[in-house]
């Protein structure tokens, strides 16, 4: 199946817990980053480094990881992989690698206290390939769930999910990570994960909202998880030699593939984050039909890996 490495200078890699249901995902640069902040509840880590402004001109990895807060701890072992390999941004007495990250909430099905450290990240770069990516219930998708509206005993398995496409002579992947407290729509609006109602049915957490079948005053820590608990990641690369502004731009029209396949979506219980990366050796300002096309693309390869991400056989 098409994969994120399509993208020429990708690599992926997992590191899975799966005793303890839990994981990270590495995608290995160097590459020009940006990223698009739609969920209310991130929990990141250097994601600073991406703006416009920021002095780095380049990154050299980005982490997707389970373990909540304590889940970042995995990206010292990726600091410490990268700078083993002479990689890093050069302050003349030191090269310091740059390693954007950003946390699942999988605590509630993870075994208590084996959390994603610097070991795993370490094992995550050491498994990183430019070939197949294993999806479903691997790396930072292992312990992820969606449609938890109804709480945790009415929820599915998400997972990890990618795809990738190519438009305009170029080259555009996704990789979601997919823990989200809605549920997931197909291309048609059928829901095909989600919360189940007490026969084992799909309990369309939207519609339930909207027709007052829930009591937003009665929706407590219990049933649904406190804010931030839940969380949709997605790394969007491409061979197109955008600027940063460029990727902002595809950032942010890769996020409306989120919205494509996940109801509701961006809550306040959700931590969204949406990075793009290009891996060209330059960048430049493309004509406006081709940043169109690059972010038509972006949003269906997101959209295509959110479905993938929750129903490629665990």
């Amino acid at each position: 199946m098409p994969a994120i490495t399509a993208v020429p200078g990708i690599r992926v890699g997992h590191a899975t817990d799966a005793e303890a249901r839990t994981g990270c995902t590495v995608v290995l640069g160097p590459f020009h980053a940006a990223c698009d902040v739609r969920g209310l509840a991130t929990g990141t880590r250097e994601i600073e480094t991406l703006s416009p402004l920021h002095l780095v001109p380049r990154v050299d990895a980005i982490l997707l990881t389970g373990g909540s807060a304590y889940g970042l701890a995995a990206a010292d072992g990726v600091m410490a992989w990268l700078e083993e390999q002479g990689a890093g941004f050069d302050t003349g007495v030191a090269r310091v690698p740059i390693v954007p990250a950003a946390v699942i909430f999988d605590l509630a099905v993870a075994r208590p206290g084996r959390r994603p450290d610097a070991a795993m990240g370490r094992a995550a770069c050491e498994a990183a390939t430019g070939g197949a990516v294993a999806e479903g219930r691997v790396g930072a998708g292992t312990g992820a769930t969606v449609g938890k509206l109804r709480g945790p005993e009415h929820a599915m398995p998400g997972g990890l999910g990618t795809w990738a496409l190519t438009v305009a002579g170029y080259t555009v992947g996704a990789l979601v990570v997919v823990n989200a407290v809605g549920d997931v729509v197909d291309d048609t609006g059928r829901i095909i994960a989600g919360a189940r109602d007490d026969h084992g049915g799909f309990y369309d957490a939207a519609r339930a909202l909207l027709d007052g079948r829930v009591d937003v005053a009665v929706l407590s820590r219990q049933r649904l998880g406190a804010p931030g608990t839940n969380t949709t990641l997605a790394v969007v690369a491409t061979d197109a030699p955008l600027t940063r502004s460029g990727l902002e731009g595809l950032a942010r029209a890769a996020a409306t593939g989120i919205a494509r396949r996940i109801v509701p979506v961006n809550t306040p219980f959700d931590g969204d984050v949406t990075f793009t990366v290009s891996t060209a050796d330059r960048a430049e300002e493309v004509p406006a039909p081709v940043q169109l096309a690059l972010g038509a693309a972006a949003a269906e390869a997101v959209a295509r890996a959110i479905e993938r991400a929750v129903t490629v056989p665990a």
